[in-house]
């Protein structure tokens, strides 16, 4: 894979109104990839959009639908409507290319575009480079004629579409009614729909983060800042409480006494589950090298495999896609079911989750728990020199702290996707050890430069 200019792990993300992230980039965004998936001059070709709340949308959506349309490209736009959403509606839509304006759980300041194929999977690194070329192509060349200029509308029942597809993913035998819900929005892009699903479905519903003004997405609230949802769980003596990112791609739940599940659990919870009714395939469920030693030995006690990918949800549903594996996810929160979506929801995984709840009659603390966590250390690094991991010094601690560890736990260094970081991550069952074997991995690479 060539070195990328724009796209990293997770499609092009930076600071709003900072290069990459300009309405200048945005608009050879949608030229290049309007001109690509522009596939054959006898038929109209769609694209559709879906943002988040930031303030920032206002400046990326119009220069995306402006390069678009001048090169014949139809355009529908959603408004803010979930991540998953964008991919769901892409496929259902016959659209030929899905985008989804956000940075995620990141910041206000931040912001980002996601590409997804007609198929409503997030594009192959081989197709985001054909892209990255061509947006440094001349601005002018290759426009559509002045009777060819795509159309643009805004699709207002987008949201409405949403809400079905998601009821649609709770088993139609069971009820949320009775049950006091919490949900933390994070003022993003299921403020919406969310709640609405989960009254719909019967539930007292009790949300939190529903205001957006364009800079308090993510702000002390959503999945990454999991005390606002276990305060308002306390508050309102809820049942359970569901936190979403800022665009609703992964969840975070809290029980009733307000102590957090992370993805790994909420897997293990799921996966189970699935298995126990025969409705998981694939003999198992695909996590990232990042998932806890503990939710690996809890699937196998089961009779089921982990499969490990490297981070990143795109690698995950490749491992999926491969294996016929229809549960897979991140500790973060991000979870794939591949029956109902082709990318994480926060949502449709919450809607696993209370199943569970309501079917098994007990409380969600009996639930959460579905494995003692292993001790886990991360630390992150910063770095200065050329290829680190290269060094020699680096390399001989590394040897050694796998020698360490031997059998009981793991070791995983690897350079983060998005900054000049060296992530060190230790996991095993003698707490002092992992602390050890991550503080002179960590030391060595800093020795490195």
């Amino acid at each position: 894979m060539g070195d990328r200019k724009y796209f990293g792990t997770d499609g092009i993300r930076g600071r709003a109104n900072t290069y990459p992230m300009t309405a200048e980039v945005a608009l050879r965004v949608g030229l290049a990839a309007g001109k690509l998936f522009r596939t054959d001059d006898d038929r109209r070709h769609l694209v559709v959009i879906g943002k988040d709340t930031r303030l920032s949308g206002y400046t990326i959506e119009p220069a995306l639908v402006a390069g678009f349309a001048s090169v014949g490209m139809d355009v529908r736009t959603f408004g803010p409507v979930p991540t998953p959403g964008v991919a769901m509606l892409t496929r259902s839509m016959r659209a030929d290319l899905g985008v989804m304006i956000s940075a995620s759980h990141n910041n206000y300041a931040d912001n980002g575009i996601k590409l997804f194929g007609p198929d409503g999977y997030k594009l192959s690194d081989e197709i985001e480079l054909k892209i990255e070329a061509m947006m440094d192509e001349g601005l002018d060349q290759d426009l559509a004629p002045s009777d060819k200029l795509g159309r643009v509308k805004r699709i207002d029942d987008a949201q409405a579409r949403y809400i079905e597809i998601a009821k649609q993913a709770f088993p139609k035998r069971l009820t949320l009614q009775g049950l006091r819900i919490a949900v933390d929005c994070a003022n993003g892009a299921g403020y919406r729909v969310a709640p609405t699903t989960l009254f719909e479905l019967g539930a007292e519903v009790f949300p939190v983060g529903v205001e957006p003004n364009g800079t308090n997405i993510n702000a002390e609230c959503g999945s990454t800042h999991p005390a606002t949802l276990a305060d308002a769980v306390r508050t309102y003596r809820a049942d359970i409480g569901i936190a979403l990112d800022g665009d609703a791609d992964r969840v975070i739940i809290c029980d009733e006494k307000g102590q957090v599940v992370d993805g790994d659990q909420i897997m293990a919870l799921v996966g189970l589950d699935w298995a126990r009714r025969g409705l998981l395939t694939g003999g198992g469920v695909v996590a990232t090298v990042m998932s806890n030693l503990g939710l690996e030995r809890r699937l196998e006690a089961g009779g089921l495999t982990l499969e490990r990918t490297k981070v990143g949800d795109r690698y995950v549903m490749e491992r999926m896609r491969e294996g016929g594996f229809n549960i897979g996810g991140e500790q973060s929160g991000h979870i794939i079911l591949h029956d109902h979506a082709t990318t994480g929801d926060g949502l449709m995984a919450a809607l696993q989750v209370l199943a569970v709840l309501v079917e098994s009659g007990k409380p969600m603390s009996e639930l959460a728990r579905q494995f003692d966590p292993v001790p886990q250390r991360l630390e992150n690094v910063r770095f200065t020199a050329d290829r680190p991991l290269d060094n020699a010094g680096v390399k001989a601690a590394i040897a050694e702290a796998e020698g360490r560890l031997n059998g009981q736990g793991r070791l995983l260094v690897r350079p983060s996707g998005t900054e000049k970081l060296i992530r060190v991550m230790a996991e095993g069952d003698d707490e002092a050890l992992v602390e050890q074997v991550v503080s002179d991995v960590s030391a060595a690479v800093r020795a490195a430069g």
